[in-house]
C-alpha cells in the first residue's frame, strides 16, 4: 500500500468574482426545486395568493414532461410579465416589516426565476379589467397576446432539462405523480373554498370541490378519517389551534396523514410534533404514529416563515407558548371518553368541524364505584382489592367517592371498608339504563372481560386495562406537581460529561430534583450522580443521568419531569389495577363501567391498548348470517 504524500501541491487560486445570474438562479433552483412537486407547490400557492377560486393542475409523465396549473385569480397586468421572472421580483412584500409579519403564502420571489432557470417555462395571464390575455416565453422573452379569461396559466415543460445530472436523480413517474399529488392535497387541506382538479396525461385523478371544512376532510383523506377523528379547538392568548386529531384506534405504522398548518402554510416542526407526539403519550400503543390535520393561527410577527428556500420550516419566538398550546389542545379533545358514542345512531351526522365533544351524560351520574385507600409501605395485597362478600351480605355494591393517600416512595392498595346495606345507593331506574354508553353488565368472561349490554348491541370490556386508566389518572391527580422520591447513593456513580451535559445538568439544577435525580460538578468535566429516583435504585444511575440530560438538553424541562411522573406512575397503576381471575359481581362490573364513563382518556389504557369494544346488533346477526 503507497504511503500518501506528506504534502499535497497549493491548488490554483482563482480570482474573486461575480456569478453569472443564469447560475445564481440554477443555485438557487437546487436549494428549493427537489422534484416535480416542488414546482407545484411554489405555482399553487402563487395561484391562492392572486386569490383563485378553481385551480386546475395538469401532469405528464409524473410532472416531468409538464406541468401546467391554471387558475381563475386576479392575473397578472403586462407590463409585469416580464419582471415576474426576475430575481428577486414579488408582489408579496416591500420592506422588513412585511418580511417580519408575511401574510401570503409565497414571498421570496424566487420561485420562477428559478424554475425558469432549469425548465421551459411560459406564463399566459390575463389581468382583471384587461382587453386580452398575453403569453411570456420565459426563454426568448417574447411577449404576444392570445385569448384567455381572467387568471393565469404557468406551463413548465422538461424539468430539469437545463440541469441533466439533476434529472437522474428523479424516481419513476409514478412516484412522481404520488408526490404531486400529496403537494395538491396538502394545499386542498389549508384551503377548503378552493376546488382543485389533478390531471395526468388527460385523464383526471383527482377532483376536490369547494366545500365546508368537513367535507374536505373527508374528501381529501377519507370518510374515516372524519368518523375515528376528534374535534380540536383551543382558543388562549395569541394562539389558537383548531382541526381534528384521529383517535388512537386509528394510528398507523407510519406518520403520511400527519398534517400542521401555520397560518395556513404546511410546515413540518420539531416543536409543534413533538408536542402532538407528547400528548399522545399515555394512549398510543408501542411505535404507533397518530393522525390529524391541526391548523394553528398565531400573530405573523411571533413566527418566522423566512427559514428555509422551501417555506415549510418555521421558527417561533416562543416556542414554549406554542408547545404547550398545542399539546393541551390535543390533549383535552382526547381526554373526553368515547363511550358515549356507541349510542348514536350509524347514520348520525358527523359532529361539526369546531365542535368539542362534551362527556357523556352518565358521567355526572353518582353509580356503586369501585373504592380503594392507600395504606402503609409494603408488597400490598392486590388479591384483598376486590371484597369477597358470603350469601348474607347479599352482594351489597362497594360504594362511595375514591379516597387516596400518598404513602412515599412505595404505594399498594386494599379493598375499602364495606358500607352498610342502608347506605348502600339505590340502583338506577330501569329506564335510565338504556343511555349508559357502555351499558349494563352482564357477565363475567374468563376472569378477565366484562360482558355489558347496551341500546346498540354487546359491549366487551377489558377490565384490567380499564381499571388501570382509572387507577392511573385518580393518581396523575392526586401526585400533580409532587416531586419524585430519590434514593441517595452510598458512592456517588462519576463518569466523564460532554461540554452540553455540564451545561445542561448546571442550568437544570433545581429541575433534576423534582426527578429525583441529584447531579452535581465533580471537576471540570466530570459529574457526580448522588441520588437517583428510589424505584430505579438498582439500575444504572450514569446510564440514568445521561438519559435525563439529554432530554433536558432538547426539551423544556417541565415537559421532561411530567413524562418522567407519569411514566411511575403508570407502572404503579399496572400494579394495582385489578388482576385478572379476579371474579366480580354484577354491581362491581357495573361500577367499573359508569367510572369508565366518568374518567378521562378510560378508551385506552396506560399502554395505549384499547379498554373496550362494541359490537353492534348486525355485526353480531351477520356471524350467524340472521337476515339472510
Amino acid at each position: 500500500m503507497s504511503a500518501l504524500p506528506s504534502s499535497l501541491p497549493p491548488a490554483e487560486r482563482r480570482p474573486i468574482r461575480e456569478l453569472p445570474d443564469e447560475l445564481i438562479s440554477q443555485i438557487a433552483a437546487g436549494e428549493m426545486v427537489e422534484r416535480p412537486a416542488s414546482v407545484v407547490r411554489e405555482l399553487l400557492d402563487n395561484a391562492l395568493d392572486a386569490g383563485a377560486r378553481q385551480i386546475t393542475v395538469r401532469l405528464a409523465s409524473g410532472g416531468v414532461r409538464l406541468i401546467s396549473v391554471e387558475d381563475d385569480g386576479g392575473g397578472i397586468p403586462r407590463e409585469e410579465l416580464t419582471v415576474a421572472l426576475r430575481r428577486h421580483a414579488t408582489s408579496k412584500i416591500a420592506s422588513l416589516s412585511d418580511l417580519e409579519t408575511v401574510g401570503t403564502m409565497g414571498f421570496r420571489g424566487e420561485a420562477l426565476a428559478a424554475i425558469n432557470a432549469i425548465a421551459e417555462l411560459s406564463i399566459l395571464s390575463r389581468f382583471t379589467g384587461a382587453d386580452s390575455a398575453f403569453v411570456l416565453d420565459g426563454g426568448t422573452g417574447e411577449l404576444r397576446p392570445v385569448a384567455r379569461s381572467v387568471g393565469t396559466t404557468v406551463e413548465v415543460r422538461e424539468l430539469f432539462f437545463a440541469t441533466p445530472a439533476r434529472r437522474k436523480f428523479l424516481k419513476t413517474d409514478a412516484t412522481e405523480l404520488a408526490h404531486c399529488i400529496e403537494a395538491v392535497r396538502r394545499h386542498a387541506l389549508a384551503r377548503p373554498e378552493v376546488g382543485f382538479s389533478v390531471w395526468h396525461d388527460g385523464k383526471l385523478i383527482e377532483q376536490w370541490r369547494a366545500a365546508t371544512p368537513e367535507q374536505r376532510l373527508a374528501d381529501a383523506l377519507s370518510d374515516d378519517f372524519v368518523s375515528q377523528s376528534v374535534s380540536v379547538l383551543r382558543e388562549g392568548g395569541p394562539v389558537r389551534v383548531v382541526g381534528r386529531a384521529g383517535i388512537p384506534d386509528a394510528a398507523r405504522s407510519r406518520n403520511d396523514q400527519q398534517f400542521f398548518y401555520v397560518n395556513g402554510r404546511f410546515v413540518r416542526d420539531k416543536v409543534l410534533s413533538h408536542a402532538v407526539r407528547s400528548a399522545y403519550e399515555d394512549v398510543l400503543h408501542g411505535q404507533r404514529q397518530p393522525v390529524y390535520v391541526l391548523y394553528l393561527e398565531i400573530d405573523p410577527a411571533r413566527v418566522d416563515v423566512n427559514v428555509h428556500p422551501t417555506k415549510i420550516e418555521v421558527r417561533f419566538r416562543d416556542g414554549r407558548e406554542v408547545h404547550q398550546a398545542v399539546r393541551h389542545a390535543i390533549e383535552d379533545a382526547l381526554a373526553a371518553p368515547r363511550a358515549g358514542d356507541a349510542l348514536a345512531p350509524a347514520d348520525a351526522p358527523p359532529q361539526p368541524f369546531f365542535k368539542q365533544t362534551p362527556l357523556p351524560p352518565s358521567a355526572s351520574w353518582s353509580q356503586p364505584a369501585i373504592a380503594f385507600q392507600a395504606r402503609e409501605r409494603g408488597t400490598g395485597d392486590f388479591e384483598a382489592m376486590w371484597p369477597r362478600r358470603s350469601e348474607e351480605q347479599g352482594h351489597a355494591p362497594v360504594t362511595g367517592a375514591s379516597q387516596w393517600q400518598t404513602e412515599a416512595p412505595a404505594m399498594s392498595f386494599r379493598a375499602p371498608v364495606g358500607l352498610p346495606d342502608s347506605e348502600v345507593p339505590a340502583p338506577a331506574p330501569v329506564m335510565n339504563q338504556d343511555a349508559w354508553p357502555l351499558g349494563r353488565a352482564l357477565a363475567q368472561l374468563q376472569g378477565i372481560y366484562i360482558l355489558a349490554e347496551n341500546s346498540q348491541g354487546l359491549v366487551i370490556v377489558d377490565m384490567h386495562a380499564a381499571h388501570e386508566r382509572i387507577v392511573y389518572e385518580r393518581l396523575k391527580t392526586q401526585l400533580d406537581g409532587a416531586a419524585i422520591t430519590s434514593q441517595p447513593l452510598l458512592i456517588p456513580a462519576t463518569f466523564a460529561a460532554t461540554p452540553q451535559e455540564v451545561a445542561t445538568a448546571e442550568a437544570c439544577a433545581e429541575v433534576l430534583p423534582t426527578l429525583g435525580l441529584e447531579i452535581t460538578p465533580f471537576s471540570a468535566r466530570t459529574l457526580a450522580v448522588r441520588a437517583v429516583p428510589g424505584t430505579l435504585a438498582d439500575g444504572d444511575p450514569v446510564e440514568l443521568a445521561r438519559s435525563v440530560l439529554a432530554e433536558l438538553g432538547q426539551h423544556d424541562a417541565s415537559t421532561v419531569v411530567q413524562r418522567a411522573q407519569n411514566e411511575l406512575l403508570s407502572t404503579m397503576a399496572c400494579h394495582g389495577a385489578v388482576r385478572a381471575n379476579r371474579k366480580l359481581t354484577i354491581d362491581e362490573m357495573n361500577g367499573l363501567l359508569r367510572q369508565m364513563e366518568a374518567t378521562e382518556r378510560s378508551d385506552q389504557c396506560n399502554h395505549g391498548r384499547p379498554t373496550w369494544r362494541q359490537l353492534s346488533i348486525r355485526e353480531l346477526d351477520s356471524l350467524f348470517m340472521r337476515g339472510r
